[in-house]
């Protein structure tokens, strides 16, 4: 099992859905969510070299090849990150390792059910055309960057962030901040197996990443990005 017991009952759907209605933008930070265990042996995967691609994205296009990036000017980049490469399918069809048995899972019915009752929408994949892409690992550097931007599209009622960062600092950086509402950003550290859910067309959720604040760290900062689509 992934999701933390006391996760699942009524009672902490009820603080969270009321929690998510009265802040701005509409979102939940909620911490100890998943197996912290099974997240450490997803975390071993996620340490392998080898297994992540750059990816950029700038306002006018995203996955756009060097050549491109390096005639946009710096003002129009907004994402500089690394992406996780899935490995290939075993013989028998199956994820071959917990990291992407995890990304099925926050595909799987179970969780988004789960997710349906906070947001009290009904969630399903029955229409989107590749689910694997929205779901996947992301690390950042300190050279990387996500700017400001917003993740509203037709149909798409959920993100979910969840940070993978044991023993992170507070002056390591890398916190999310949410635009927020009349001047009162939102911040929020990006601590191990902490989850913020959030309504993408709620008002004030463009969002950004500060930096991580030294140029010779060798540390990363992991989080998983999910999406999710009403029918």
């Amino acid at each position: 099992m992934w999701l933390n017991e006391e996760q699942k009952l009524d009672a902490a759907i009820r603080t969270y859905r009321k929690t998510l209605l009265h802040s701005t933008p509409q979102h939940v930070v909620i911490d100890n969510l998943f197996d912290s265990n099974k997240l450490d042996e997803v975390v071993s995967v996620l340490q392998q070299e080898g297994c992540w691609q750059t990816q950029k994205h700038t306002y006018s296009a995203l996955y756009v090849d060097n050549a491109k990036w390096q005639k946009t000017r710096k003002k129009q980049r907004f994402v500089q990150r690394d992406l996780w490469q899935r490995p290939a399918l075993s013989a028998v069809g199956a994820p071959d390792n917990l990291a992407t048995q995890f990304l099925a899972f926050l595909r799987s019915d179970e969780f988004m059910s789960w997710l349906s009752r906070i947001f009290k929408v009904q969630l399903t994949d029955i229409n989107v055309a590749n689910p694997d892409i929205n779901s996947n690992y992301f690390r950042l550097g300190a050279a990387d960057f996500v700017n400001l931007h917003a993740d509203d599209s037709p149909g798409r009622e959920v993100c979910m962030l969840l940070y993978l960062n044991k023993d992170w600092q507070h002056n390591n950086g890398g916190e999310l901040v949410f635009l927020g509402a009349d001047d009162n950003p939102v911040s929020i550290a990006p601590l191990y197996n902490r989850c913020v859910l959030f309504n993408p067309a709620s008002k004030g959720s463009e969002h950004w990443v500060k930096a991580l604040t030294s140029e010779n760290t060798q540390q990363y900062r992991y989080n998983v990005t999910s999406w999710y689509w009403s029918e």
